[in-house]
């Protein structure tokens, strides 16, 4: 009985230091007064580049959620040490949760400009 609450115990505490995917990684205000000055142009060409590095850094995110998972596994079902290997989101996640504010600053302020810009799935494209 103790063995498993043990276990138990440490599965929880384990699974919370666990690195996020990145779809779970919500956005960090950023005010859109940072980009009021920007042209329309300079709006879409920052937009692009915030884009990428996003799709970038959410890749990195992803592959530390993945591999926090398996050490967290292994941990638990095999091998109790292996939990040292669990490092959690670290600045990772907070550069992505930034880089997701700043997308939607920038939309906030392509729509107050009426730039006509279309912002799918973090990235902007010309309408």
């Amino acid at each position: 009985m103790k063995t498993a609450i043990t276990t138990a115990v440490l599965a929880s505490t384990l699974l919370m230091s666990c690195a996020q995917r990145a779809n779970e990684v919500q956005a960090s205000y950023v005010s859109p007064l940072t980009y009021q000055s920007y042209s329309c142009k300079q709006i879409e060409v920052e937009a692009r580049r915030v884009a990428a590095r996003t799709g970038q850094i959410a890749g990195t995110q992803d592959q530390n959620a993945s591999r926090d998972a398996a050490a967290t596994a292994a941990a638990v079902i095999l091998f109790w040490p292996a939990a040292f290997f669990v490092k959690g989101d670290g600045s990772n996640a907070t550069e992505l949760a930034r880089l997701r504010g700043e997308l939607e600053a920038l939309e906030v302020v392509s729509n107050e400009k009426n730039c006509g810009l279309v912002f799918e799935s973090n990235q902007a494209a010309s309408s």
